[in-house]
């Protein structure tokens, strides 16, 4: 399998987060990528993400989202963790996005919960997010929130199986 280095940027281009995920597929629309958390980590809306803590990471090419699907390291699901991004760039063996702030924690029964907002409002003005950026955020939150309501892809897919391109292939509705 391919590994990527994964870098969450702001948009000052300053790394907040680095690690590796192992390529599943990609096509014209996205890449999905396949993660692992190292060490055990406390997130304030998610509580303890236990080390070995498997992350499917899904990334559009022309989105201004990622959706990622944990599972617990027995495999059972945990959550989806949705950011409002710029699309990625991929060179070489590095996918780099820039996180805009905004996400979305959604529960195995699709009832969600919206993020960091505040932290949205302070970053652009801190970074003077220009106003194609803020509407585009925006848009995109209205998107997911879509997404979501109607159990589109990747909300559609079996939550009890792990993702390959075969299940990806069966499952995947999206435009």
């Amino acid at each position: 399998m391919k590994v990527l280095n994964i870098n969450a940027r702001k948009l000052n281009q300053k790394t907040q987060k680095s690690w590796q995920a192992e390529l599943i597929t990609q096509n014209e629309k996205f890449i999905l990528l396949s993660g692992q958390f190292e060490k055990e980590i406390w997130h304030p809306h998610l509580n303890v993400i236990r080390r070995g803590t498997i992350s499917y990471e899904f990334f559009w090419w022309e989105k201004w989202y990622s959706i990622f699907r944990f599972h617990e390291p027995d495999g059972k699901f945990k959550i989806f963790y949705c950011n409002i991004n710029l699309p990625p760039i991929v060179s070489d063996n590095t996918l780099d996005y820039v996180d805009l702030d905004i996400d979305i924690i959604v529960r195995e029964d699709m009832s969600y919960k919206i993020l960091d907002l505040e932290e949205f409002q302070q970053n652009s003005l801190k970074f003077s997010y220009p106003e194609e950026i803020v509407k585009k955020c925006f848009k995109s939150l209205c998107e997911l929130q879509a997404m979501i309501n109607a159990r589109s892809f990747p909300f559609n897919l079996p939550l009890d199986l792990p993702l390959t391109g075969l299940i990806l292939q069966r499952y995947q509705t999206q435009p």
